[in-house]
């Protein structure tokens, strides 16, 4: 089968998550729809959308209309594109309920920066294979629910909620006041893995892939957590690291019941 070469390639997070033109993005907006993120190209009139994006707490880029170019789908962006979130978000409430509704001590993942979409749908996938409660992301500096999230999460956002915290550490905090440990995950921690106290409310912090932790959200910890290595690499990627934090605590919970 012949290939057109005038088609443009794919992108991961162009099916069904990025919305075009000037109307179209104003409305999505003034509905209240979950969007990510607003791209203006550079010198566009795009000074409305900017003032209600910021009304719904929305980051908005301004960039280069070659990107815009890049990202649309049909090539009819009018200068702006807004990338909506494949599913709707939930409230800290809504994550506390479902582990109330189960009877279970709270288990929460947070990403501190988690970029990569493969990354982060990989640690919702552990999450809900782990009977997590919910997984919270940071507004800024992070990806959203996008379509690539979606699909390597393979299912899981069907079952477990997600929260996109406006600021990271007001929600740490409020994590910590209603009784939950904060167990980050770094490679020189204080505490080892199979030594954390994970039998009780818990919030598995990760880092970003390049980063780690930030220093705000590492001091906000209660245990810095390590994992043993046995080999010559000395680190793990943001998913793995989620996962064995994850299943240890659920084997440590499943011994004290």
């Amino acid at each position: 089968m012949a290939l057109d070469k005038n088609r443009k390639p794919r992108r991961e997070d162009d099916d069904g998550t990025l919305i075009e033109g000037r109307n179209a993005v104003l409305e999505t907006l003034r509905a209240g729809r979950a969007v990510d993120k607003v791209f203006l190209a550079e010198g566009g009139r795009g000074g409305d959308i900017a003032a209600e994006a910021k009304k719904h707490g929305v980051p908005v880029v301004v960039c280069d209309r070659r990107k815009l170019d890049q990202m649309s789908p049909t090539g009819s962006h009018q200068g702006v594109i807004a990338q909506t979130a494949a599913q709707e978000y939930v409230s800290l409430d809504e994550l506390f309920a479902a582990a109330e509704s189960r009877g279970e001590a709270p288990l929460f993942v947070v990403c501190d920066g988690i970029e990569d979409p493969h990354n982060l749908g990989a640690i919702i996938r552990s999450a809900e294979t782990a009977g997590a409660h919910g997984v919270i992301i940071p507004k800024r500096r992070a990806v959203g629910l996008t379509a690539a999230v979606a699909r390597a999460a393979a299912g899981a956002l069907a079952y477990i909620g997600v929260h996109k915290a406006n600021n990271l550490a007001a929600a740490l905090d409020q994590l910590k006041e209603r009784g939950v440990w904060l167990f980050g995950a770094e490679a020189d921690g204080t505490a080892g893995l199979y030594d954390a106290p994970f039998d009780r409310p818990a919030a598995i912090v990760i880092g970003s892939e390049g980063q780690g932790l930030s220093r705000l959200t590492r001091d906000k910890c209660d245990y810095i957590v390590s994992i043993p290595m046995r080999g010559r690499v000395n680190s793990l990627n943001a998913s793995n690291a989620a996962a064995v934090m994850l299943f240890e605590t659920v084997r440590r919970r499943m011994q004290a019941e």
